[in-house]
């Protein structure tokens, strides 16, 4: 029985984990006014880690849509007056939970209320979970191409895996980031 309360509380921290959706953060300059910028256009891939295509393809069309909900549509001809670059990075990390339990009737049976059940049985018992996963970031800085000047940044941060998963986490990431685009006049 204590093998099965540990495989529900590992299933439990999956699911969870795999629930978590994206985080961002966003900061741009407030002396801008984004009320003048019309078109947008962007900037070449950087060196280093780049999207698969189909992140690519994600990534184009949530700007489309975010720009487009601004009334910013991106240049075909001429030179945008916003040039977003994006950047990616993918980091190795490491989880580690430490959780301890007072330990379960001598008899095994079930804890909480699903058999007898003895706070007190025994010295508590300490478990670690070492979970080792791929943590993206997506930068994405919008920068005046007349000025030169970097105007907002994203940044998304999510647990990668699989490619349909990570096409839905930089749709979200970049939805999120284009959320916090301003609009209009300083003040």
């Amino acid at each position: 029985m204590k093998t099965i309360a540990k495989l529900l509380l590992s299933l439990a921290v999956i699911s969870l984990s795999a629930c978590s959706t994206v985080t961002v953060k966003t900061d741009y300059d407030h002396s801008t006014s984004f009320s003048k910028y019309k078109t947008y256009g962007l900037a070449p891939a950087s060196k280093g880690q780049t999207l698969s295509p189909s992140g690519e393809a994600a990534l184009r069309d949530a700007l489309k849509v975010g720009f487009a909900a601004r009334g910013i549509h991106e240049s075909t001809t001429g030179k945008p007056q916003l040039a977003v670059a994006r950047v990616v990075f993918l980091h190795q990390k490491t989880s580690v939970q430490q959780y301890s339990d007072w330990g379960y009737a001598s008899n095994g049976a079930w804890p909480y209320g699903y058999g007898s059940y003895n706070m007190w049985s025994g010295a508590p018992r300490t478990y670690v979970d070492v979970n080792q996963y791929t943590e993206g970031t997506l930068i994405l800085d919008f920068v005046d191409t007349r000025t030169g000047k970097l105007v907002f940044r994203g940044t998304g941060k999510a647990v990668v895996g699989g490619t349909d998963s990570n096409v839905h986490k930089i749709r979200e990431a970049v939805e999120k980031i284009m959320a916090g685009f301003p609009s209009g006049t300083p003040g």
